[in-house]
């Protein structure tokens, strides 16, 4: 299919998380999930292992009981001090844009339902039996390559967002699906449609000076 005319620092500061504008009403062609998955198992992973599996969930009933426990632990979300609604509340900057990101993620519980494609990105194995290694470790052998997906997605005018709450709900989530909860992990659940409108622009970040620290942390 056609890509997007996108240099590599374009496509790195405008792969956004994509909520709000995810067309609900669009179908995505299975051979482009299927590209985007192939540059995603590009992606480095720890030892060379490639212990990823990626279930791809489109049938409207399952993605339905997905979206129901999304909404379950954003119901939890919400009331957490750490919810992105509750942060920086006293930030004349930072506050509106963190109420912003929860206003997109309610919008998400309404109509992730109706989002076409659900990826589940799965790891080999449990963190509690992997050995010596912090749990945390094991993000590097599967987010590198979620976000490869990611940015294969936008370079094809999809838009994505990798959400952790269904999380919350792993073992319903791996009985609806099929996935067998003591050997394999689930990473998140990343919606995936086309995006309406034109484009995405880099976000306001924190100037890089405010978190880079030279030869240590002072």
């Amino acid at each position: 299919m056609a890509k997007l005319d996108l240099t590599p620092d374009e496509l790195l500061t405008t792969t956004r998380s994509v909520r709000k504008r995810l067309d609900t009403s669009r179908p995505v062609e299975m051979s482009v999930i299927r590209e985007c998955l192939e540059i995603a198992i590009q992606a480095p992973t720890g030892g060379n292992v490639q212990g990823w599996h990626f279930v791809v969930v489109t049938g409207a009933a399952k993605r339905a009981a997905l979206a129901d426990m999304f909404r379950k632990a954003v119901d939890w979300y919400r009331e957490q001090p750490s919810g992105a609604g509750n942060l920086f509340q006293d930030d004349p900057e930072r506050g509106p844009q963190q109420r912003a990101v929860m206003d997109s993620v309610e919008h998400l519980v309404e109509i992730l339902h109706a989002v076409p494609v659900h990826l589940i990105p799965c790891l080999t194995g449990r963190p509690a039996s992997d050995g010596p290694l912090p749990a945390f470790t094991r993000g590097g052998s599967i987010y590198p390559a979620v976000w490869s997906f990611m940015l294969a997605a936008r370079q094809r005018g999809l838009g994505s967002v990798l959400t952790t709450l269904h999380l919350l709900y792993e073992r319903e989530a791996a009985d609806l699906l099929g996935i067998p909860f003591d050997t394999i992990s689930q990473a998140g659940l990343v919606p995936v449609a086309y995006y309406t409108g034109e484009t995405f622009r880099p976000a306001r970040r924190q100037a890089l000076d405010t978190v880079l620290h030279l030869d240590g942390w002072a």
